[in-house]
């Protein structure tokens, strides 16, 4: 008797559009940073077009230690794997199904994500002490990638829960706004509370 094949899983129009729009405005940003950065390299008297004051300035965080975290730029890393987001959700537009180690990877490359990326909003917030406006486009992706993408993989099956716990998915499906909702909620009150020195001289 021959082992049954691995289930493969698809998932809804509504998620595979949010990987491929998602997909495509981290990669949008991660363009955009890495040809400035290339730019900076060059010439490093180079001012970012996004450089607008004190505070919203791209150029300050190109220059830090911590926009390259490993050794090299990290909008390297927004091209490769938002490229791969963009490339998961077109598939799944197209009909795709994938088996549950591609889900499982999905997963821990969003986690990694998004882990990543507030360890870059603190570095931003509370050690450089500047804002960098693509930066913030990437956190805003990152957020519903690493969310919908949990809730799929816990309501597929993906990620095995017991029977409380299938109730609790349900109810966050139900009302699966509020966490992002939340979030982009509290990153700006913590970026209107580190610059309300600055925000309030624009008043």
């Amino acid at each position: 008797m021959t082992a049954a094949a691995p289930r493969s899983i698809g998932a809804s129009r509504p998620f595979a559009w949010l990987l491929l729009v998602g997909g495509v405005v981290g990669l949008f940003a991660s363009t955009v940073l890495t040809l400035d950065k290339i730019r900076l390299l060059e010439d490093p008297s180079y001012v970012p077009g996004c450089n607008i004051n004190p505070i919203i300035s791209c150029g300050s965080i190109m220059r830090s230690d911590q926009a390259s975290a490993f050794g090299f730029p990290n909008s390297l890393i927004g091209l490769v794997a938002f490229g791969v987001v963009v490339a998961i959700g077109a598939g799944l537009l197209a009909g795709a199904s994938y088996r549950r180690w591609f889900w499982l990877g999905l997963q821990a490359g969003t986690a990694f994500g998004i882990g990543f990326v507030t360890w870059l909003m603190y570095q931003t917030l509370y050690r450089i002490g500047a804002l960098c406006p693509y930066c913030m486009v990437v956190w805003a992706a990152m957020i519903p990638l690493f969310w919908y993408t949990t809730l799929h993989n816990l309501r597929s099956g993906v990620i095995p829960v017991g029977r409380r716990g299938r109730v609790a998915v349900r109810e966050a499906a139900r009302y699966h706004w509020v966490v992002p909702a939340l979030w982009y909620a509290v990153i700006a009150l913590l970026v209107l509370n580190r610059f309300w020195y600055f925000w309030s001289t624009l008043v």
